[in-house]
This record gives structure tokens, sequence and C-alpha cells, in this order.
């Protein structure tokens, strides 16, 4: 499940170099060891969690253009997503 987890974040992070999102903010809890990334494109926003040492359990979360929280389980969710809320700006 690792593996799966670190593909899902290998992915993501190659197409969002492709597409050209950008790093908002970001902030790390020290306690917890876990860094938080806010990415953005356009009017399209997510969220990155991840902890310092177990970089396998990373998690994504976007917003659809509705403000409803969306779990992306795989790069699709997250493309269909943007998709959707960049169709919604015509």
């Amino acid at each position: 499940m690792n593996n799966l987890r670190a593909n899902l974040h290998s992915k993501v992070h190659n197409w969002m170099d492709t597409m050209g999102f950008r790093l908002n903010s970001s902030e790390t809890n020290e306690k917890k060891k876990e860094t938080i990334n806010h990415y953005f494109f356009e009017t399209f926003n997510f969220w990155e969690k991840a902890k310092a040492d177990e970089p396998g359990k990373t998690k994504f979360l976007c917003f659809d253009p509705y403000g409803e929280q969306l779990k992306v389980k795989s790069l699709l969710d997250l493309q269909e997503a943007f998709y959707d809320n960049i169709s919604q700006l015509k």
C-alpha cells in the first residue's frame, strides 16, 4: 500500500509540474512532523499533507467549484476535479 501512495505522490507532482501549478503556501507542524502545502492554478486549489517520517502516507485534498472537499485517491480524481473547475469558468 505504501508503494501505491508513493506512486500517487509522484504522479500528482509530475502532473502538477506539467500543468503549471504553483505553491501558494506551506505550513509545518514541528510536533507532528507534518507539512501542508497549498497549491493553486487559476481558481483551482488543493492541499498536500505529508509527514516527514512517512512520505508514503501523503494525502491530497482538493475543492470543487462549490467549496466541497474531495479526497484524492487517484490522479484521475484530481484531474476530474480540476477540469470540472476550469469548465465552470467559461
